[in-house]
């Protein structure tokens, strides 16, 4: 199986170092977040800083410790309803598409949380939104690049159905689906999640390029939604997911673990699998 990290999960240090922590701790993947993981990178310079001369050194740390990078992150506010707001956070997308390219990454992966002052849940928002990633997804297509969008129980694209209307909306092979289970439960979805992961798979199964997996504690009274931690130390029914992943062939990158968890959060999804 192809399971990875986030490398800011990982100890500090450079790329190549947290590449090399990474690889010796049993991970195929990565999940580059460059903000998170690259010292001095600012995500408001990023159209500058993201030059073919970095894709090809990143692409480089990642070949020489032959990992993959599953997900280039720019998890931006995309739904901006201020012009001048909007044209340059497109601009820090598109240059995230085109350095994916360029370093070979398998998608750009991204959130989409309301802008402030609006409710993510409403058909204002979730239009809103639909205008402003029509211009990226045009540019993914120019790029021969992914955009990957992580649907999120409080955001705008909060559930699989919302997602599948995005994806009917805006079709293209270059958008795509990160699936994280756990953030799609709210307090409400949390009472039946093998449900709630079966009409995910149901719904966008074929549009599914990668997995994020966490594992979440017990909703308690007042939690709005579940509350996640690494894999293997919460309640979460891996089954139907690492089926899944393993008839498609997936990616998957680990959220929420430490250094000092990181492999064994690693080994618990590996032994569901090799049972299932």
């Amino acid at each position: 199986m192809n399971i990875g990290i986030r490398l800011h999960d990982t100890a500090e240090g450079t790329l190549a170092q947290r590449l090399s922590y990474a690889k010796a701790q049993g991970f195929s993947c990565a999940h580059l977040a460059l903000s998170k993981a690259l010292k001095g990178f600012s995500m408001n310079d990023a159209p500058a800083l993201l030059t073919e001369e970095l894709a090809e050194s990143v692409k480089r740390d990642f070949a020489e410790k032959q990992m993959d990078c599953a997900v280039l992150g720019c998890y931006l506010t995309l739904t901006q309803p201020d012009e001048e707001a909007l044209q340059k956070t497109q601009a820090i997308y598109k240059a995230h598409l085109t350095f994916s390219r360029l370093m070979k990454a398998g998608v750009v992966g991204t959130e989409t949380p309301a802008p402030k002052g609006m409710d993510p849940h409403s058909e204002e928002a979730f239009q809103l939104f639909i205008r402003c990633l029509k211009p990226l997804v045009r540019w993914a297509e120019e790029q021969n690049a992914i955009l990957a969008i992580e649907p999120v129980c409080d955001h705008i694209v909060s559930t699989p159905e919302k997602a599948e209307k995005m994806l009917t909306l805006v079709p293209s092979d270059h958008l795509r689906i990160i699936l994280d289970s756990v953030n799609l439960l709210s307090a409400e979805a949390a009472k039946n999640p093998d449900a709630l992961i079966a009409e995910a798979i149901r719904r966008l199964g074929d549009k599914v390029s990668v997995l994020h997996m966490k594992d979440y504690r017990p909703i308690q009274p007042g939690d709005m939604r579940a509350q996640s931690v690494a894999c293997g130390q919460g309640i979460m029914n891996y089954d139907r997911l690492l089926t899944f992943a393993k008839e498609k062939n997936l990616p998957m990158t680990l959220e929420d673990t430490v250094p000092e968890n990181a492999q064994s959060a690693r080994e618990y999804l590996e032994k569901i699998a090799q049972s299932l």
